[in-house]
């Protein structure tokens, strides 16, 4: 049999990381075992489900390469419905039900002053009335025998038919309801495993009563434990988490996003990091999920970024940063561009952070940064650096050694340390402290920028007082 599974988000909103990483869960599964992978778009909710959310959706998961061999809308599904619906009814497994909002308001009124949990009595189960003109709902009659499965995280799974009533598998609009609609189009489509989070428990439980209605062997399940924030609770906009595109804008890679949330939850050894689709599909299985909950930690997401960040090839990641850069530094050509990233690929944690930290190739820094030019830009260093500019203007810039050389000669003139000289350079040429290695950024922006970038910073230094 062919392991064949599904991801269904409702477009009812965007993305967010805990669906997406239920999705990435079904999908290396399915790819791991040579299977198929399904999106399912549930969009019944017609109040609620928007156009812009479908695509959005789409997008997300498009964006983290995850391919879906098959897509379904359950509104293009009703009839589909109906038809599984009347086969109960016909059967005598289900019902129409004709009790009031008034009477089961009462109903459960009278039960929580007894102390019971509300639930329906079954009044209209009997009735030997068969009216669908009358307005209704459909219940199911729910058989009385305990509802048992194993699921491959949580092991065995067991529920008191008690803890259910006839519960309703269509409304009185004729629209159905969620776990009805789930098993219908899980049958259809053929699903063997169903991975999903741990708060379906209790609906996978009423699943497997519509299963046995129907006849139907129900899927394996694996309930995966919920994302939390670090205060242990369940991860929610308060603990900044965001939907899946609002990580593309902050300059997340797609497949270390992929690559983060697939740990959240699941482990192959020690490895933290996957750089391929291929390295996890060689390790990724059901028994490698974990029982107990993760923890969102939004700095570990970073360091596995910039993990990706360093791996990749310089070519892929210039097309990934090309968004993120400044209309000038686009001017240039993408050998110029290259040599550029190469320099800052170790230090960025984001394509955001990297595109900002090469923009002075491109771009003259407009200032100075203030604590960095407190500190280095002083009288004392003016005459050496006066020394090390007529010394670069007879170098080769293609030539670190001759570079060296310059900066060499001025410090042992003048009986400094390099970061006395090499500090103010590299202010100038990039206006921060912090910057790729002085030859490097020489060699690539070439000697005439260079140079006019080294005279502005010399020509902004005050003099030394006679």
């Amino acid at each position: 049999m062919m392991v064949k599974t599904r991801f269904a988000p409702s477009p009812t909103g965007h993305l967010h990381i805990g669906g997406l990483r239920t999705a990435i869960f079904n999908y290396y599964f399915a790819k791991a075992n040579k299977g198929e992978f399904l999106l399912r778009i549930e969009d019944t909710d017609a109040q609620r489900s928007k156009e812009e959310y479908t695509k959005a959706i789409l997008e997300a998961l498009d964006w983290c390469s995850l391919k879906w061999d098959e897509i379904c809308y359950q509104s293009k599904r009703q009839e589909l419905y109906e038809e599984y619906a009347k086969r109960l009814l016909e059967e005598g497994k289900a019902y129409r039900c004709y009790c009031s909002k008034e009477r089961l308001e009462k109903l459960k009124e009278q039960q929580l002053r007894n102390g019971e949990n509300p639930h329906y009595d079954g009044h209209c189960r009997n009735l030997n009335v068969d009216d669908p003109t009358r307005e209704h709902v459909i219940r199911i009659k729910l058989p009385l025998e305990d509802i048992e499965f194993h699921d491959h995280i949580h092991g065995r799974m067991h529920f008191s038919h008690k803890e259910f009533d006839d519960f309703i598998i269509r409304r009185s609009d004729g629209s159905f309801v969620y776990n009805f609609t789930n098993v219908v189009d899980d049958i259809e489509c053929g699903i063997t495993h169903v991975i999903r989070g741990d708060d379906h428990l209790t609906n996978t439980a009423k699943q497997i009563v519509l299963y046995r209605l129907f006849g139907k062997r129900p899927p394996e399940y694996a309930h995966v434990p919920l994302i939390l924030g670090q205060d242990r609770t369940r991860l929610s906009k308060r603990h900044g988490a965001k939907s899946v595109l609002e990580y593309r804008q902050m300059g997340i890679l797609p497949f270390a996003l992929v690559n983060y949330l697939i740990r959240l939850g699941w482990s192959c050894g020690d490895k933290e990091i996957f750089l391929t689709e291929e390295e996890i599909l060689e390790c990724f299985s059901l028994e490698g999920l974990n029982k107990a909950a993760a923890t969102f930690d939004p700095d570990k997401l970073l360091w596995v970024n910039a993990e990706h960040i360093r791996a990749m090839d310089p070519n892929r990641l210039l097309e990934y940063t090309k968004p993120f850069l400044d209309k000038r530094c686009l001017s240039y050509p993408d050998e110029y561009l290259l040599r550029a990233i190469k320099t800052m690929q170790p230090r960025a944690s984001t394509l955001k952070e990297l595109a900002e930290g090469m923009r002075f190739y491109c771009v003259e820094p407009e200032h100075y940064e203030q604590k960095a030019a407190k500190k280095y830009l002083k009288p004392q260093v003016k005459e050496a650096l006066e020394y090390l500019y007529d010394l670069l203007k007879q170098c080769n810039f293609d030539d670190e050694s001759s570079l060296q050389k310059a900066f060499e000669e001025t410090i042992n003139r003048f009986n400094i340390k390099m970061v006395k000289i090499a500090q103010p350079v590299r202010i100038g040429l990039t206006g921060r402290g912090a910057a790729p290695g002085i030859y490097e950024m020489l060699m690539i922006l070439g000697k005439d920028e260079s140079l006019r970038r080294i005279k502005k910073v010399i020509d902004a230094i005050p003099s030394a007082p006679d």
